[in-house]
């Protein structure tokens, strides 16, 4: 409620439109047109009357110029003189919520209310101060009865479709700004708003159609070119949704949120140089853009640049310490560095709970779950990744594998893609639910109401992942598996599933949940994407010198492991180093840089940007070893790897993020590959290479090798995942409390 504009509410609280009151009003009309000619006691009343009102309307005029003092001053001058004046206290109330008093406001205004209750402006703008103060319960009941008093009131509809869909109410909302269009049919303002809550259901085409009617009649509008160009690059279509983006800042050159758009775009395109151009000159114009600030973490990221990366999410942190996401993007990268140790990032996932967690725990609710420990387990699996993914890779075949029998599949999936995975996913759960809309809370109902007793997060602190909705304690039995290589921190998570490999002795104290090593010797299956091709001979054979290779995402690729990289080449002079995954630009001339400035001749490198499935796959044939990354170590790329018959060095640390690659190697029987130090690692490469014989008869047999192991036992693995999870419920049944261990400080 800033001053007036003509099409705001005019502040008398007639509810009308600023343009069609006061700023239109002149002298007030008497009650008589002769009052010099009324009776005595009826003049003095219409004197009185007549001077309230020029109070009154002086008032409004130093109120709609910025002058709150005057225009106060005059209100509590016309209060002394009618202390029920409804209209200075509906004034005054306004002038409180300016000047920062919102209790203050609310108390006048509801005084304006008890002395004029049928007034709907005065509802209206108390339901605006609530708004402001995110009291939207209290906002909703406002605008409601402001609209039982003017139903055709379009400003309290639009405000109540707007706080009913910030609450996650969404087809209430639909109706509200559908009533708007049923009054004024070219409104601008409710296309736009209607395209918003479309988009948020996923109903892309729909949430199009009305941005496009928005601008016929608004073509000028920067913001709802801004929203098509959202709506467009959700349906993939990103010459649309950057030809959106620019003629938004063709109309608004400084609007910050396109240009952080646009950096989406050339985030898709690959285009990381210009997508960091376009972060930096939105935090340029808006200082305080915490998802700016976010989105260029993820871009530096992704261009290896870690510890900028870590700068951006705690700069979108101090603006918004409520940023979930880049809280959890910030502790997925701090496992990129070398720098911490177990005990530090558990504290810093820690953090994470105290934050988000801890406000929540008052209202956890006793789970109404049978009690029996034999019963049919309803298991539920939260992820956004049921898609051509790779947690998909590994989920997939447990879904089809579980004994229905005693195991009731629910399935939350939170993405809109849709593919062969999610085809395949849903045949293989009793219940599908996609939960991408729905609010934290609104999920953690749901699951409640649909009895879950093992609830199972597949993504922990990834993209998409959604633990505020496990924060809430929805399900009696609580478990974090596979998507999310470390502790998720929330004391609402009773388990993380791991192996005694990836997680010795000891690691017990670096996690907020109770470990539970499963039985068998791996924490995954393993099933190959469809279409992979056959094994190819070691391309050393024809090519006369050994190729080695890294598949693993750039952002892997630590300063230790390239110091490592060069060495392994230095000692090998004719060998060669493809490198997959390296953003064109600037990250590609720092990679080479670095080699150089080790002596490296760069042409020994062979760089690559993104490969399609078909292309990545192929270009095993032109590797010969495979050069795993530490300390975040490869787990689906060293599985591919081997599965395409490509040797993996890998070098094991102290926790799970960095024994992935040791675990894999054991459990096909070739623990010789990892390494203890960066020393062993250099020497089991440079050894293997100088081995061509074992080269040949490691690819020819890897395939099998690999087949005949614990990874591709997809019955067996399932049958321990169940017994696992019938151990946790009889526990819960027994009402057995878990012991979670911390660590030394």
């Amino acid at each position: 409620m800033e001053k007036p504009r003509h099409n705001d509410p005019c502040p008398c609280g007639s509810g009308k439109i600023y343009q069609q009151c006061c700023a239109q009003r002149g002298n007030p009309q008497a009650a008589s047109e002769h009052p010099a000619t009324a009776a005595p006691d009826i003049q003095k009343s219409l004197h009185s009357a007549l001077e309230h009102h020029k109070l009154l309307q002086s008032a409004l005029d130093h109120h709609k110029a910025g002058r709150l003092s005057e225009a106060k001053a005059l209100c509590q001058q016309l209060l002394q003189a009618k202390p029920d004046h409804h209209k200075a206290l509906h004034l005054l109330g306004l002038i409180a919520y300016q000047e920062g008093e919102n209790e203050r406001a609310i108390e006048l205004i509801k005084d304006a209310i008890r002395s004029n209750p049928s007034n709907p402006g005065y509802h209206y703008n108390l339901g605006c101060v609530y708004n402001a103060i995110n009291k939207p319960d209290e906002a909703i009941a406002c605008y409601r009865q402001a609209l039982a008093g003017k139903p055709d009131y379009s400003e309290a509809l639009n405000n109540l479709g707007n706080t009913l869909r910030d609450q996650g109410s969404l087809d209430e909302a639909v109706a509200c700004y559908r009533k708007i269009l049923a009054i004024e049919s070219n409104s601008p303002d409710a296309f736009n708003n209607l395209g918003l809550i479309l988009e948020n259901q996923g109903r892309r085409d729909e949430a199009i159609a009305c941005y496009r009617k928005a601008l016929a009649i608004k073509p000028e509008s920067a913001t709802v070119h801004n929203n098509l160009g959202i709506a467009c690059m959700g349906q993939g279509m990103l010459d649309q949704a950057m030809a959106c983006y620019r003629k938004a800042l063709e109309i608004k050159p400084e609007f910050a949120e396109s240009h952080n758009n646009l950096g989406n775009v050339y985030i898709e395109l690959g285009n990381l140089d210009e997508a960091v151009a376009r972060f930096r000159r939105a935090l340029a114009i808006k200082h305080d853009y915490a998802e700016a600030h976010y989105n260029l973490g993820n871009t530096l990221k992704e261009l290896g640049e870690i510890d900028n990366a870590l700068a951006c999410y705690e700069k979108a942190l101090a603006i918004r310490p409520d940023y979930a996401e880049a809280h959890s993007n910030k502790l997925l990268t701090a496992h990129h560095a070398a720098i911490y140790s177990p005990g530090e990032l558990f504290i810093q996932h820690l953090r994470f709970a105290e934050q988000f967690e801890a406000p929540l725990k008052p209202s956890w609710r006793p789970h109404p779950n049978s009690r029996d420990p034999e019963k049919r387990l309803k298991v539920g699996y939260v992820s956004p990744d049921f898609r051509d993914h790779a947690v998909a890779y590994f989920i997939e075949p447990v879904l089809a594998n579980h004994d229905k029998t005693q195991v009731e599949v629910f399935c939350y999936y939170n993405h809109n893609q849709h593919d062969g995975f999610t085809d395949r996913i849903i045949a293989a759960s009793d219940h599908w639910v996609p939960c991408q809309n729905m609010l934290d809370n609104q999920l953690a109902e749901r699951i409640r109401a649909d009895g879950i007793d093992i609830l199972v997060d597949l993504a922990g602190h990834t993209g998409h992942g959604r633990l505020l909705a496990f924060a809430r304690k929805p399900a009696p039995v609580q478990v974090t598996y596979l998507g999310y290589i470390n502790t998720t921190g929330l004391s609402a998570m009773d388990y993380r599933l791991t192996q005694l490999d990836t997680d010795p002795p000891g690691n017990e104290a670096y996690y907020s949940e109770a470990l539970y090593r499963l039985p068998g010797k791996l924490w995954w299956c393993y099933r190959p994407r469809p279409g992979m091709p056959d094994v190819a001979p070691p391309p050393a054979i024809a090519n006369g010198f050994v190729t080695f290779g890294s598949t693993n995402t750039f952002s892997k690729v630590s300063p230790e492991t390239i110091v490592a990289w060069t060495e392994i080449l230095f000692a090998l002079p004719d060998s060669r180093l493809i490198i997959v995954g390296v953003p064109e630009g600037t990250a590609r001339k720092h990679i080479t840089e670095r080699f150089a400035a080790h002596g490296i001749d760069i042409g020994r490198l062979t760089v690559y940007g993104r490969l399609s499935v078909a292309q990545f796959c192929e270009l095993h044939h032109q590797i010969d070893i495979v050069l795993d990354p530490f300390p975040y170590n490869g787990g689906t790329t060293t599985c591919d790897a081997l599965w395409l018959g490509v040797p993996v060095v890998a070098l094991a640390g102290q926790e799970f993020v960095s024994r992935m690659g040791y675990a894999l190697l054991k459990n096909i029987g070739l623990p010789e590959l990892a390494a203890a130090s960066r020393q062993d690692y250099v020497k089991i490469a440079v050894s293997l290479a100088g081995d061509p014989e074992r080269l040949k008869t490691l690819r020819t047999g890897m395939r099998e090798r690999l087949a005949a192991s614990p990874l591709r036992d997809e019955a067996g693995f399932t049958r321990n995942l169940e017994t696992a999870y019938r151990e946790m419920w009889r526990k819960w049944c027994n009402g057995v409390q878990l012991q979670h261990e911390r660590p030394v400080s």
